[in-house]
């Protein structure tokens, strides 16, 4: 369903102040190098401000902070929160699941559903599970065996939850992750490698989101534990027995190795990752691609592998870059050196 607002309207919406004609039709939100005149943009950063001197956006979003020319504009003083509301606007109105259980789902006897619960087709919910109130499982989610899943919750198509494992209220997984598959571990022994067994669980507490094909491992022993309000990315790797804090962010192909211990408000950004049996200070922030191999203290910037300070590791990757040209001036240096030396013998 298509949705149509005035600038007016939005302004409204967004929680912005219109400068210019409030009147303009807004029938869509698009890039300001790709907007047409009945599309809704944004200027978040300064690095776009070049892209305002062509767009032909009928309406664009800027921060109060920024002092920007613009034909028609809606002025935010939190530019984030009005982007988002500004998307939501326009997001589809999707069907979504009835409350009530599919004829092709299979929910074991034992198994309590709370109210306004919405099970989809081919769901499979085993023994002893619990679901609260509110929640939808989308087609072919597997539940285990004793599994709690709290209100509100939202498990996409194909999850898999497996046994013992507990969900707070509000998780959204993402479709195919998979919550509490056995951890790896194995020992050599007898010319093959064995199985360590893992009788441990997983706790995802309240307001965790966790995206698509990420994998959340069962514990050893005890649990692995997701703190609240912390959001995991797609194709996340987070191994037995990792604790992370609350309001986390761990960016796509992040990889925790086993008991890991992360601290609140950390952030891990894209292809990072933890090296086993360390610790993570509050706050501390990994850059893309690195990985610590030693505890990390709180509300440390780091980068590189192994991990660094941020400030250090740039500053060693610029002296790397310029290792070419140091490298032919000493061959010249050296070249003159054998010289002088060479002369020296011959006059002796």
């Amino acid at each position: 369903m298509s949705h149509t607002y005035t600038v007016a309207r939005l302004a409204e919406i967004v929680g912005g102040e219109v400068r210019g004609d409030g009147s303009i039709a807004i029938t869509n939100v698009a890039d300001l190098r790709e907007a047409s005149a009945t599309d809704a943009s944004w200027l978040s950063s300064p690095q776009f401000r070049k892209h305002m001197d062509t767009t032909t956006a009928g309406v664009v979003l800027i921060p109060t902070s920024m002092d920007v020319a613009a034909p028609c504009a809606i002025v935010c003083e939190n530019i984030q929160r009005s982007i988002a509301k500004l998307l939501a606007a326009f997001s589809p109105q999707l069907i979504g699941l009835k409350p009530g259980v599919h004829p092709s789902a299979v929910v074991d006897a034992t198994a309590s559903l709370g109210e306004g619960v919405c099970v989809g087709p081919h769901v499979t919910i085993d023994a002893g599970t619990t679901v609260g109130d509110r929640t939808e499982l989308q087609a072919g989610v597997c539940v285990g065996e004793n599994v709690a899943i709290g209100a509100d919750c939202c498990l996409q198509q194909n999850v898999v939850i497996r046994h013992g494992c507990r969900l707070g209220d509000r998780v959204t997984i993402l479709p195919n992750s998979v919550i509490g598959g056995d951890g790896f571990g194995f020992f050599y022994d007898e010319g093959a490698h064995q199985r360590i067994p893992h009788v441990g669980g997983v706790i995802i507490e309240d307001d965790v989101e966790i995206g698509a094909c990420s994998c959340i491992d069962r514990a050893k022993f005890g649990h692995t534990v997701i703190g609240a309000g912390t959001k995991i990315d797609n194709l996340v790797q987070l191994a037995h027995n990792v604790r992370v804090g609350r309001s986390c962010v761990i960016v796509a192909q992040t990889g925790i190795a086993g008991s890991v211990r992360i601290g609140d408000g950390c952030v891990f950004a894209g292809r990072s990752g933890a090296s086993d049996n360390i610790t993570i200070g509050d706050g501390a922030q990994i850059a893309a691609t690195s990985v610590p191999w030693a505890d990390v203290p709180a509300g440390a910037k780091m980068a590189g592998t192994p991990a660094q300070d941020s400030t250090q590791e740039h500053r060693m990757q610029i002296h790397m870059r310029r290792l070419p040209a140091l490298a032919a001036k000493l061959k010249k240096l050296i070249a003159r050196v054998d010289k002088v030396e060479a002369s020296a013998d011959n006059q002796q």
